[in-house]
């Protein structure tokens, strides 16, 4: 308790207590913890659970208060760290995503900035590294570097599904049901409901040509915590990851669709995941009638430790009559797949070939790999 309250102090998100012994959570740290999970892009609940812990414990570090080194098999966690990226990032280093982890992409990166301007190339941050990089400006110019990169990567690797792999990852699992809704003699949970939404996009992703994976099964095994599943897609090489979840909220009247992709407070974010969040958002409001509750930065570690384009789509509210009339129909889970399908192929489309939201038949998509062409 003491350390969060520390940390949070030392953030002016909390005012240091006016005598000794003070060791509470009350209510102005609850507040402050609030406040940090806004900022910081995380599920406002007021709550230290292992994820806004990760978070706090990173935030105590700033740029040049230590010395950052990649490190195995623990790498160095901080908001040091997502500076430096940052800072690399707008003069045109590749470190990939900023997402806080001095890992072998950003220390080849400081190598390569420490090697332009005479330093050693270690692929530390030291003094010496850190008095560099203040004195020069920024080097790219024309848009977001980490945009301009990303979006030529997809626009070079065509426009074509055939050959990738998406990762489909349903929500909860195991011991954990996610929303729980009982409904006369029927009980419907989150965990199922998404489970059979994650095959049908399987099956129709596989008779597109995608290599798809799942997270889990629909048996009662342990469920994966987040990390896990990040690293999963990871070690597959994914090209896309999709996780799919139902919401729940007190009010029945709340209802809708909302997108997630990685993001900050600060403007930092997955590109190519902003891009395929807004496709996938707007594809399943058209296709379904949902109501449209937009797309939303978080950096949630299931979104900031994968290294591909993803999304957490929260597919209606579980808790809404409404929604859950329609979630419980197959025919309603089988148009979102479409939706989410024609999504995945408008990302690969050039920007300037794209098709109006709604247009795509992916049926067609089926038929053309079926006929073993590719799609154009």
């Amino acid at each position: 308790m003491t350390e969060i309250r520390t940390v949070l102090t030392g953030l002016d998100l909390l005012t240091p207590p006016a005598g000794p012994g003070v060791d509470e959570f009350d209510l102005a740290t609850e507040r402050a913890v609030r406040a940090f999970q806004q900022s910081r892009g995380l599920s406002v609940d007021g709550r230290v659970g292992a994820e806004t812990w990760r978070a706090l414990d990173a935030a105590r570090w700033r740029l040049g208060a230590r010395t950052l080194y990649h490190a195995v098999p623990e790498p160095l966690t901080g908001e040091d760290v997502r500076s430096l990226q940052e800072r690399l990032l707008e003069m045109g280093y590749d470190v990939g995503r900023a997402d806080a982890i001095y890992g072998i992409r950003t220390s080849r990166a400081v190598a390569q900035f420490q090697r332009e301007v005479g330093l050693k190339p270690d692929g530390s941050c030291g003094p010496h590294t850190m008095n560099a990089l203040r004195r020069l400006g920024r080097k790219v110019v024309g848009g977001r570097p980490q945009w301009l990169r990303e979006s030529d990567a997809i626009r070079q690797s065509g426009p074509t599904l055939v050959g990738r792999t998406v990762v489909i990852d349903p929500g909860h699992g195991g011991t954990d049901p996610g929303v729980v809704v009982p409904d006369g003699p029927l009980r419907w949970t989150e965990a199922e409901l998404v489970h059979d939404l994650a095959s049908r996009l399987e099956g129709r992703l596989a008779a597109s040509g995608v290599r798809v994976q799942l997270t889990r099964g629909p048996a009662p095994e342990t469920c994966l915590p987040d990390v896990d599943r990040a690293q999963l897609a990871n070690s597959l090489g994914a090209d896309v990851f999709i996780s799919l979840h139902t919401d729940g909220h007190a009010n029945p009247a709340a209802d809708g669709v909302a997108t997630y992709h990685y993001g900050t407070d600060n403007g930092v974010t997955s590109c190519t995941g902003e891009r395929l969040a807004g496709l996938v958002q707007r594809e399943i409001v058209v296709r379904t009638g949902l109501r449209d509750c937009r797309t939303h930065a978080k950096a949630w570690d299931l979104l900031r430790l994968t290294r591909m384009p993803a999304v957490r789509v929260e597919v209606g509210y579980l808790t809404s009559p409404t929604d859950r009339g329609r979630l419980i129909d197959p025919r309603f889970r089988d148009r979102v797949v479409e939706a989410i399908v024609a999504a995945v192929q408008r990302m690969y489309l050039p920007i300037e070939r794209d098709v109006p939201t709604g247009s795509i038949d992916v049926s067609e998509l089926r038929a053309v790999v079926a006929a073993g062409t590719t799609v154009d």
